[in-house]
């Protein structure tokens, strides 16, 4: 079985979201979505985030047909060791000539053509000025 992995925050699901995770679970045959604890979100991204806690994530991200599996991670030591069990790791575009956490131990590194306009943080942004 290959095994494919998607990681991040997963915050608040929208149609960027939805393309990236149909994208990779295309490449195999078992589509894991490791997401950051809620403390990890808030050191991350700031005391205002997530919108959505991690138990909720999880579900949302559990019930779309694409994804087989969904994992929370709270360090990157917890990260890679996720991502040690897969074929494949999909990160959007904008991590390219990045450092990947994991990347010293997945065989494969697939990059997904962020789709302009979609954003999590810039969606909260929007919502706020309304």
């Amino acid at each position: 079985m290959k095994r494919i992995i998607v990681n991040g925050t997963f915050d608040i699901l929208h149609s960027g979201h939805l393309a990236l995770l149909t994208y990779a679970r295309s490449l195999g045959d078992h589509l894991v979505v490791a997401i950051d604890s809620d403390r990890r979100v808030k050191e991350l991204k700031g005391v205002s985030r997530p919108v959505n806690t991690q138990a909720e994530r999880q579900e949302l991200l559990s019930n779309l047909r694409s994804v087989d599996e969904v994992r929370i991670f709270d360090s990157d030591l917890e990260l890679v060791d996720i991502v040690a069990e897969c074929a494949i790791m999909v990160k959007g575009s904008d991590y390219r000539n990045r450092p990947i956490v994991g990347s010293e131990v997945c065989p494969s590194i697939v990059f997904f053509e962020r789709i302009d306009g979609f954003s999590t943080t810039e969606k909260i942004q929007s919502i706020s000025r309304r």
